[in-house]
């Protein structure tokens, strides 16, 4: 097993397992949208989904584990890369300079953006989530998503929400092809799909969080 430390532990190693949190991140997204959007059928649409979800509550538990697991691996090698990447800054030549100056903008202010969505994750668990698993009563789970407490109904909540949905597209745009790279397969013939797949993570999927505090907080909840 020593090897396999030695690997994980190696540069390589650490970007492997970045893209490969990252990819499983990207996952969670798309499962979390998807009970989002029972918010648009109604309140009983919504409740329901999350009292079936609630009847499941051990593997539910283990899901949010496994989960946290895969967020602390994801933000300790991004980490440790970042202090690698400055401990070797002194090495870089001019010309390589010259091309990280003019690098994307998305991948210049990834620690940037992965420390606000950090925060954004802390608020939204410390109100949302620890709400329904305290304070809720049964039947209650759409009125406090949409009400004026912690939920969308509150301007303050809203906007920060917004703004996270906008650098997490910010975040994702240089992320979710940079996992691809590491596996070597974002230069192949599957370059133009893995790009096209990458416009739905880092724009359709955000923009559709976002209208959820657009409609419920700005639309339908009149502030």
């Amino acid at each position: 097993m020593n090897w396999f430390f030695q690997f994980m532990n190696s540069s390589v190693g650490k970007k492997i397992t970045m893209a490969t949190t990252g990819l499983l991140l990207c996952l969670y997204l798309v499962i979390h949208l998807f009970g989002n959007l029972f918010l648009y059928a109604g309140p009983e649409a919504f409740n329901l989904y999350v009292e079936r979800l609630s009847s499941l509550k051990p593997l539910v538990r283990v899901i949010e584990v496994i989960l946290t697991l895969i967020f602390v691996f994801h933000i300790w090698n991004a980490l440790r890369l970042t202090l690698a990447n400055r401990r070797s800054s002194g090495e870089i030549s001019y010309t390589e300079y010259q091309a990280h100056e003019v690098s994307a903008l998305s991948s210049r202010f990834m620690g940037v953006t992965g420390s606000i969505l950090f925060i954004f994750l802390v608020v939204h668990l410390q109100t949302i989530w620890y709400t329904f698993q305290t304070h809720h009563q049964e039947g209650q789970f759409y009125a406090v998503v949409t009400g004026n407490q912690v939920g969308f109904g509150n301007p303050v909540y809203a906007v920060f929400y917004l703004i996270a949905m906008f650098l997490l597209g910010f975040h994702l745009k240089h992320g979710f092809q940079s996992a691809f790279q590491t596996f070597g397969i974002r230069y192949n013939k599957y370059g133009k799909l893995i790009e096209a797949i990458a416009v739905i993570f880092w724009l359709i999927i955000p923009a559709t969080f976002a209208t959820i505090p657009i409609y419920f907080g700005f639309l339908k909840g009149g502030f």
